[in-house]
């Protein structure tokens, strides 16, 4: 037998079981978030990626779909874990989370407050939806690199960063935002990657 068929035929396998794993443990994650969900479900996405690279040809086309539905569950499901382990990583518990998905912020006195020595004591939810917006954000992403576009993600970062500008004057809030955002595109990119080595 041909040793590049049997390499192959390993290397599917090895891809269908890990992304297929990895599927299934970014939506464990996504839903009943424990880092060791995450954790396996990083180790399994790697396996993917690194059997996606190995494969000579690309995807029969019966297997094209199923490994794209995968890769995108991986990609959407598991990047909102991939941002919350990188944000207690880097920050802990600094910024308490808000009711509508964001953190609360002390507000800065305003130039007019500050010259009349009154001291702001208010606070206020910053990146509300963050949730929601990390999905769309995950989808998009995606998308563009299986579609083969790897330009859009520049439109994906555009639109996020000025959608969320008025609200990145705390400290917290940007560093939330920047570390959030790499790690749910990464992840994404991540999960694409795979999706596009095989099927392309």
């Amino acid at each position: 037998m041909n040793l590049v068929v049997v390499a192959d035929a390993i290397a599917w396998s090895a891809l269908l079981l890990s992304l297929t794993a990895a599927a299934a443990l970014s939506v464990l994650a996504f839903l009943k978030p424990r880092s060791v969900w995450f954790w396996f479900a990083t180790v399994t996405l790697g396996i993917a990626l690194m059997a996606a690279a190995s494969i000579s040809a690309p995807a029969e086309f019966g297997f094209a779909p199923l490994i794209t539905v995968l890769g995108f569950t991986v990609a959407i499901f598991g990047g909102s874990p991939a941002a919350a382990t990188a944000l207690n990583l880097a920050m802990g518990a600094s910024a308490p989370p808000g009711l509508h998905g964001g953190i609360i912020v002390a507000e800065r006195p305003t130039a007019e407050e500050q010259r009349q020595g009154v001291v702001a004591g208010g606070r206020r939810e910053v990146l509300r939806g963050g949730l929601t917006i990390g999905v769309l954000e995950r989808v998009a992403t995606a998308g563009s690199i299986i579609a083969g576009f790897p330009e859009g993600l520049a439109i994906v970062v555009a639109v996020k960063g000025v959608g969320r500008f008025t609200e990145l004057e705390a400290p917290e809030a940007r560093e939330r935002f920047i570390i959030g955002t790499f790690a749910s595109l990464i992840w994404a990119c991540a999960a694409a990657l795979v999706v596009h080595l095989a099927v392309h």
